[in-house]
């Protein structure tokens, strides 16, 4: 499903850039979930951003497909269209905007671009509601300018309402679980449950093995100087999670 071959991504101004991530490979087959674990500085999040196609995070050797589609050269609402999410570890806030006009527009954009009809009002909104249940949030955050005046959790469950109301065929979650206190875990695990299957994956980016008590990996991979220097079952995580990272980055 996405494959990642001998990636290398650079930052910072055209003059001055820093190569971060250096020849990274990966395979997550369809329906499987794959989680990274890395130091600070390994390059996890830089890895997720140059997926998803932000700005400043130039891919400047190796390829990325999705479906077998090379999606580096396409914008990130094309790559979103394709069926890619990204699920920040900073959500932002759009003041002035209406929280459910924000995820009716970008449904019905997405929806549009492949040549399917819009939703409507009426079963947005009950779909809305449904999966605002479902994480947590009421109908009074509804109704909010997205993401404004919310806490560090709650913004983290305005991001699984999207995952869950998008139905992404691939989905990033970059440190999902920061600043997360347990029901909030919990609530991210349930999401991730529902929404596997055979014909989506998920890529799970994440400092600790506490997030991976509720989704359970297939494969784990360890990140350390720009490229995978270790990967296995679930029981890796633990492993990492009493040993520490230091041999890993004494290896990259």
């Amino acid at each position: 499903m996405l494959k990642i071959d001998d990636l290398h991504v650079a930052v910072g101004p055209e003059d001055n850039r820093a190569e971060i991530i250096r020849g990274l490979t990966l395979e997550v087959p369809a329906g499987e979930v794959h989680a990274i674990m890395g130091p600070n500085g390994s390059g996890k999040s830089t890895l997720s951003y140059a997926v998803a196609g932000r700005d400043g995070y130039e891919a400047t050797a190796g390829a990325v497909t999705l479906e077998g589609e090379d999606i580096l050269g396409l914008d990130p609402n094309e790559r979103a269209a394709k069926g890619l999410f990204l699920s920040f570890q900073h959500p932002m806030e759009i003041p002035g905007v209406q929280t459910m006009n924000f995820i009716r527009t970008a449904m019905n954009a997405q929806r549009k671009a492949r040549g399917e009809d819009e939703i409507s009002a009426a079963d947005f909104i009950r779909l809305v509601r449904e999966k605002a249940k479902l994480v947590g949030l009421d109908d009074a955050k509804l109704k909010r300018p997205f993401n404004v005046g919310f806490s560090g959790g709650e913004k983290k469950r305005m991001e699984m309402l999207q995952l869950a109301m998008f139905e992404p065929r691939f989905a990033i979650m970059d440190e999902t679980d920061s600043g997360l206190d347990i029901d909030a875990l919990k609530m991210v695990g349930e999401v991730v449950n529902a929404l596997r299957g055979p014909d989506r994956g998920f890529l799970v980016i994440t400092h600790y093995q506490r997030l991976l008590e509720y989704i359970r990996p297939d494969r784990v991979h360890v990140l350390a100087g720009g490229r995978i220097v270790k990967s296995g079952g679930a029981s890796l995580a633990a492993e990492l999670e009493k040993s520490g990272y230091e041999q890993f980055i004494e290896a990259a």
